[in-house]
């Protein structure tokens, strides 16, 4: 039980900040809905901590002390104001009781009238006196200038402000906490929105894996698992699609279209001279697998291209840290 009578600045503080202790801490007698979250305390514009004694026989008297204080423009805490409580009630009571009370100041006109001193009343037949109980600073200071920071901090009020201080630290991580998980979840939606689409078809995997041509020696113990994408060393045979693209387009003296210049540059990589040589295209975004036999991947990953079609907007099959499956060929730019 806390002291309700009026005592010394060290006393008050560390009364005000056990009580603020009892009022955020989870305990067997306060549960997760009876503690006051540290954000409330942490965006207050000011507290009133105070203790109050009740009495009761025929007619109550309510009697106490506590202190206020405010937040400051940068953010620190004020020294704190003390302030007194007395009442009177109707009613048949008898008996005393004693409580606890923590009032959030959410507004700046609520701390400005605990700064202006003299009387306040809270409900029907509650006043509090501000100001001149306590004289905590030994001479005569206006609440007005405890409170708006003309008095510094004193050391013997350190305990409250200590706990005062752990509020507004743990809204500040909670904080950041959140906006690091927001600014992730608005990169992920961004680099999504920057992800080429996908190719609407897909091949369609065998049930039973055909060898690849024996008299390849690199792919002589290899295996198809999509037969409809034919290997790059079925689809280039001694360079006739580059030939021919570009014999054709000189004699009748076009342009190639940008796709017959694609084609007219993938048959220059995969010539003759480089069927020998194990391709591998560089991964330029990631890539999770949607179905089985899709292959996984991360960008800056270097994939070895097994089938291919002529087209980069198709879907290849290649092999990547044992792993055989299809990827777009969008997602990937040539070694």
């Amino acid at each position: 039980m806390n002291n309700p009578i009026p005592s010394n600045l060290k006393s008050e503080a560390k009364k005000a900040a056990k009580i603020l202790r009892e009022f955020t801490e989870i305990t067997s007698r306060n549960g997760p809905d009876k503690i006051i979250p540290a954000h409330v305390i942490a965006k207050a514009k000011g507290l009133a901590i105070l203790s109050v004694i009740k009495a009761g026989f025929l007619v109550t008297a309510r009697g106490g002390s506590g202190i206020v204080v405010a937040r400051l423009p940068d953010g620190k805490w004020s020294a704190p104001s003390a302030i007194g409580i007395a009442g009177l009630g109707g009613g048949f009571e008898i008996g005393i009781e004693v409580s606890d009370l923590v009032i959030i100041l959410n507004y700046d006109r609520a701390v400005e009238a605990f700064a202006k001193g003299g009387n306040l009343t809270l409900g029907g037949n509650l006043t509090v006196a501000v100001g001149p109980l306590g004289r905590f600073y030994c001479q005569d200071i206006r609440a007005y200038d405890i409170l708006f920071g003309d008095t510094p901090r004193p050391a013997q009020a350190e305990d409250l402000y200590e706990i005062l201080d752990s509020f507004t630290e743990k809204y500040e991580n909670e904080g950041q906490r959140i906006n690091a998980r927001k600014a992730a979840r608005e990169q992920r939606k961004s680099s999504a929105k920057e992800l080429p689409p996908k190719p609407l078809s897909r091949p369609q995997q065998s049930s039973a894996p055909v060898q690849l041509n024996s008299g390849s020696q690199s792919n002589r113990n290899e295996y198809k698992l999509y037969p409809g994408l034919s290997s790059y060393h079925e689809r280039v045979e001694d360079g006739s699609i580059k030939h021919r693209n570009v014999n054709s387009h000189k004699a009748q003296g076009e342009e190639m279209s940008a796709e017959e210049t694609a084609k007219y540059n993938w048959a220059a990589i995969f010539k003759p001279s480089n069927l020998n040589q194990p391709i591998e295209v560089t991964a330029l975004y990631s890539f999770e697998g949607q179905q089985p036999g899709d292959l996984n991947f991360q960008a800056g990953d270097r994939i070895t291209v097994i089938s291919k079609t002529d087209s980069h907007f198709d879907w290849w099959e290649g092999k990547l840290r044992g792993q055989t499956g299809i990827f777009p060929a969008n997602y990937v730019t040539m070694n």
